[in-house]
Formats: C-alpha cells, structure tokens, sequence
C-alpha cells in the first residue's frame, strides 16, 4: 500500500518564481525486509526543478554531526551503516574510519569523505582511495546540499 503523496518544504530551499520542485523517492522492494531505494528522475517541463531524494549512509558521522547533517539534508533518507537500505551516496568521516575499506565497501556509490582542516593525511588518503568529493568539515557544512544534488543527478 502506498503512502498517501504530502508537501514537504525544504528549509534554505527557494525556487524561482514560476519554477516546481518536485520531491520524489521511488521504493523497489525486492523480498521481505528489504528495500532498493533508486533517485529517478522525472521531467518537469515548463523550467521546472526536479529534487532527487537520496538515500544517504553516514559512515563514522558523530552524534552531533549528524543532527547538523539532517538539517543540510532535510528530505533525504538518513541511515546508519546497520540500516537495510542500499545507500544512493555515502557521506563518511574519514578521521574515524578507513577511506579504503569505505571505497572498497562501496565501489560503485559516490563518497563524500570530509576531516578537519589539519588533518591532510586523512585527506590524502580519502583521495587516493577515490572518493568523489574529500571535504574539509567547514566546507561540507557549506556545500553538502549542493554536493550531494550534483552526485546523484543522473548522467545525461
């Protein structure tokens, strides 16, 4: 059964005059307990704007963090590394977990790895392990909306 369809408001969010956004999140499930979560994508028309909802794995993400995270990414699903969703995009802390056995865990999903400013081994090593973005903390408190939207929109 389907849940009935409700207006979400994404905070910091403004679209131009005359412009949609559309939130959309499609849901495949494959056998009992387990859900396939894909962004897809469908056109707007008239200058319309589509959001993708993505199903985002913090990996290594304090407490604190987090809650900060939520509201960057209000509208997108939010797990942990025990949740039961396929993640569409990982976001890991990479002064508390490998960056090696977080791209070798997800090879085929984009990874945002973000430290603090001082710790440049931790940045070198995010980058050799081939993350998509590697971040300082200030930054992706900056840009995680965006970066986020930019790795998930389908390729055209």
């Amino acid at each position: 059964m389907h849940e009935p369809l409700e207006e979400v408001a994404l905070p910091g969010r403004r679209s131009p005059p005359g412009e949609l956004e559309l939130l959309v999140r499609l849901e495949v499930r494959a056998a009992a307990h387990q859900v396939e979560s894909r962004p897809e994508v469908f056109p707007l028309g008239h200058g319309g704007r589509l959001i993708l909802v993505a199903t985002v794995l913090l990996a290594g993400v304090d407490l604190f963090f987090r809650g900060k995270l939520e509201a960057l990414l209000a509208g997108h699903h939010l797990v942990s590394a025990d949740g039961v969703d396929k993640p569409d995009i990982v976001i890991c802390d990479i002064a508390r977990i490998e960056p090696e056995e977080v791209a070798d865990t997800f090879p085929d999903v984009p990874i945002i790895g973000f430290t603090n400013h001082t710790d440049t081994s931790g940045l070198r090593r995010a980058h050799a392990a081939g993350f998509d973005r590697v971040l300082v903390k200030s930054a992706l408190v900056e840009q995680a909306p965006g970066v986020v939207e930019e790795l998930i929109a389908p390729v055209e």
